[in-house]
């Protein structure tokens, strides 16, 4: 027996259940400029946005993402009307996805090159890379320390963007 709370799915299919979360046009950019872009506002998020999404949309994708623990959401201390938004445990697990949605992007669509040197170094760098980098958004986003040392997977990301942008 359903209730009204219980989320009608199309199956079971654990691609469809996904396809249902992250297939829309704008969640898996917004996860990307949480988890790429450390944006955590939706200031940040609307005014970074290279694809320009609407306000009402961008909207609409937190709240979805949130109800949907790939996002959580808290106050911040310094504006009583600013909410920070972070990546739970299961948007932090997107890693590896991300990386095979970007390779594969990067090799066959017309991706520019200072927009896929991220995902050229995600796929050189495979699954130990993808760990580390893991580690440093759990960090970043849930509050757990990573291995004293550890070098900046989400730095060298930024340097390697920031060196292609200032070729082209």
């Amino acid at each position: 027996m359903s209730t009204e709370t219980e989320p009608v799915h199309r199956s079971g299919c654990p691609i469809n259940l996904a396809v249902e979360v992250m297939g829309d046009r704008w969640s898996l950019v917004v996860l990307r400029d949480v988890m790429f872009g450390n944006r955590h506002y939706f200031r940040e998020l609307l005014a970074g946005s290279e694809e320009r999404i609407a306000s009402n949309i961008l909207a609409d994708r937190l709240r979805r993402l949130v109800a949907h623990g790939l996002l959580w959401r808290t106050d911040d201390e310094t504006h009583k009307q600013k909410i920070r938004y972070s990546l739970t445990e299961a948007g932090v697990q997107l890693v590896p996805v991300m990386a095979a949605l970007g390779s594969w992007g990067r090799r066959h669509m017309p991706a520019s090159h200072e927009l896929s040197v991220r995902a050229e170094l995600l796929e050189r760098g495979g699954p130990e890379l993808w760990d580390r980098f893991m580690d440093e958004l759990r960090e970043q986003h849930l509050g757990v320390a990573r291995p004293p040392g550890t070098p900046s997977v989400f730095a060298e990301l930024q340097a390697a963007y920031e060196a292609a942008v200032a070729i082209k």
